[in-house]
């Protein structure tokens, strides 16, 4: 057995409960630190596979202390956790090599979710490449697999500057498209990477996915429920199970009714969804 370390740095009572209920010994030990610094100084001496960082904490100090970290240990997975940050911030965290993020209020089970996939997950430090990005305008690449599609929602969940209602109606439509782009045109084959751009105006949110697939024609894809007739709602499960595809087909379906404009090119692997934000300021006059 390879026993493992993890390094909480001052946690709070329910967060040191539930990652003692996760890291289990004797595969894991668990080391606390008062601060960043505490924790750095640790870090000198001793090699973590864990480092979760304090939830009070600025995230500027966490990415920071980040930098610090990857310099020493590159293979330390790094969760941040913050009690105040920007869609900068998260930018700069990935970036960095950060693992996963969360700002507060997060709740226990999204946080022991990205703590468990830590664990487990083989490679991960190549999978989300930051190609440019400002908080308004992001472009990232991402590889085509479940872990690297977690990790890459966390982190736009994170950067979506929006009412917490909107944000999750946002991220909902984001995450159909994105798996979507992922099975059928990445093939969930790690050698692949999809395109993911992220635009932020005054009145709208803009995402655009890209994958490297052949494409296809919304006429042509019978086990999605967006090709079912009116009055068979469920016929495209027939073609799944014939197809033996795994359960759903609502993506395309959920994300258009959760969106106000949704586009696909030509060819049919690409595709820009449109949330508005706000009213032109001559509607709202009126």
């Amino acid at each position: 057995m390879q026993l493992k370390t993890a390094l909480v740095i001052d946690p709070s009572t329910d967060i040191r409960e539930r990652l003692a209920q996760i890291l289990l010994a004797p595969e894991w030990t668990i080391r606390e630190a008062n601060n960043n610094t505490a924790a750095l100084e640790l870090a000198q001496s001793t090699i973590f596979d864990l480092i979760i960082t304090d939830q009070t904490s600025a995230a500027k100090e966490d990415v920071r202390f980040l930098q610090s970290i990857r310099d020493l240990h590159p293979e330390t997975r790094v969760i941040i956790l913050t009690d105040e940050g920007t869609p900068q911030d998260v930018l700069d965290a990935i970036r960095e090599g950060a693992f996963s993020y969360f700002s507060r209020p997060f709740s226990l089970e999204s946080l022991s979710e990205a703590v468990r996939s830590a664990m487990n997950a083989p490679s991960w430090h190549d999978g989300i490449e930051v190609v440019s990005g400002t908080p308004h305008w992001v472009r990232l690449i991402a590889r085509c697999d479940l872990e690297t599609a977690d990790r890459l929602m966390r982190f736009v969940h994170e950067m979506i500057d929006l009412p917490e209602e909107e944000k999750h109606t946002v991220a909902a439509a984001l995450q159909e498209l994105l798996m979507n782009a992922m099975e059928y045109g990445g093939k969930f084959d790690p050698q692949h990477y999809v395109e993911l751009s992220y635009i932020r105006t005054k009145r709208a949110v803009a995402c655009r996915v890209k994958d490297p697939g052949e494409g296809f024609s919304l006429d042509e894809i019978h086990h999605a429920a967006v090709s079912n007739p009116p009055g068979d709602p469920l016929r495209h499960l027939n073609y799944r199970e014939a197809g033996r595809l795994r359960p759903g087909g609502f993506g395309i379906l959920l994300s258009r009714n959760m969106v106000d404009e949704l586009f696909y090119n030509d060819k049919g692997n690409e595709v820009v969804m449109i949330k508005y934000v706000d009213q032109p300021a001559s509607k709202q006059a009126k």
